[in-house]
């Protein structure tokens, strides 16, 4: 069992009731219910599920108007107006209810049977990424904490059920954003670095360090691993304001950058992939999805493509984040962006629906249904 990290909560209480025990070939779809098979989720502000809201950090999005069109208008902690892709992901897959966060105190005993979301706003795939809030969760602890669960299904139900169950699931990464945004594009944080370190070799960085965390994941038990690219951070309201000299286009460094990641990214995960026995890497092109959506945003009934729904100030609202006394357009769904950095629920939609019956140009080799039957 991994050593706990100081944001942790206090140490869980046994369940009073003993969870059902399957048989090791039926672990999966026992569990899940409905034959659906659990989902583990790692990632950042793009699908956390309210991890932020117990650690102390400067990135949070639990108070409104976030989650003003969540179910009962709650601020849970997700960064949009209502549901992540990851949440939307997990209901089309038939899942039973959200994946809670691993860092809510129900999160144990039954509530881990359906999976889990580790991801935490800030976070990224180095760990120096997004010191600028202080507390975030980077992938590095979102493995130990998933480690943790790893040892407690075991614990539970024994290591034949738990592992059976952890091979079958799926597992959603989505990491990179932040280690462009709030580290090498931020400048009074990046200038030192970006002066000795070009692109490329930063990018290199993230690589080698991205191939050990996966490489680890897979030494966890994880078998059918979904990998998000890194979108085209560009185009984000708050990379728009800041680089005025763009006009009405998208950033065009920002875009370089995660564009050149994501080749290089699409080839680590082939190699995964063949090299791991086993295993079944996916690729989901989000740049090549959300470039589509924001390139025919009319076509696919948005009417505003390049400003934030919720906002402040600032030629496009990507000034300052969404808050209590931010301004918000009456009309979600005709909006790209709901913040400075974050898609609005009418866009997560549509990404998690290409990325779960989407074509190659989408997500390949396979998509994520035809994934959860192999």
């Amino acid at each position: 069992m991994c050593p706990p990290k100081e944001w942790q909560p206090m140490p869980r209480l046994a369940s009073r009731f003993a969870l059902l025990v399957c048989l090791p070939v039926l672990a999966s779809t026992c569990v899940a219910g409905a034959g659906m098979p659990p989902m583990f989720i790692f990632g950042d502000s793009l699908v956390d599920a309210g991890n932020n809201n117990y650690i102390v950090s400067l990135s949070k999005a639990n108070y409104p108007p976030n989650g003003i069109d969540f179910a009962g208008h709650q601020s849970t902690g997700r960064y949009t107006n209502g549901r992540t892709i990851v949440d939307i992901l997990g209901q089309e897959m038939g899942l039973e209810g959200l994946v809670p966060p691993y860092l809510a105190p129900e999160t144990t005993g039954d509530a881990l049977l359906k999976g889990v979301n580790y991801a935490s706003g800030g976070g990224g795939i180095l760990n120096q990424t997004g010191s600028i809030f202080g507390g975030r969760l980077n992938f590095d602890a979102q493995i130990d904490n998933y480690a943790n669960t790893r040892h407690d299904l075991i614990a539970r139900h024994g290591e034949v059920a738990a592992v059976s169950l952890l091979r079958g699931s799926i597992f959603a990464v989505t990491m990179g954003s932040n280690d462009f945004i709030n580290n090498y594009l931020t400048p009074i944080f990046s200038a030192p670095e970006r002066a000795v370190t070009p692109p490329a070799a930063f990018i290199s960085a993230m690589l080698a360090k991205y191939r050990q965390q996966l490489a680890r994941l897979y030494l966890l038990d994880a078998r059918k691993i979904v990998v998000a690219n890194v979108g085209p951070i560009g185009c984000i309201p708050y990379q728009r304001e800041t680089n005025p000299s763009a006009g009405t286009a998208c950033a065009e460094l920002p875009n370089q950058m995660a564009q050149s990641f994501n080749r290089r990214l699409k080839a680590l995960v082939r190699e995964l992939s063949a090299s791991l026995p086993g295993s079944r890497f996916v690729y989901a092109d989000v740049y090549h999805i959300f470039s589509d959506i924001i390139a025919n945003y009319r076509a696919h009934g948005f009417e505003v493509a390049d400003s934030a729904c919720c906002y402040v100030s600032g030629r496009f609202g990507g000034l300052v984040p969404c808050g209590p006394t931010s301004h918000y357009c009456p009309d979600r769904s005709k909006y790209v962006f709901w913040d400075p950095y974050h898609p609005s629920e009418a866009v997560n939609a549509l990404i998690a629906r290409r990325i779960l019956d989407g074509g190659a140009d989408d997500i390949s080799p396979i998509n994520v249904r035809q994934l959860m039957t192999t």
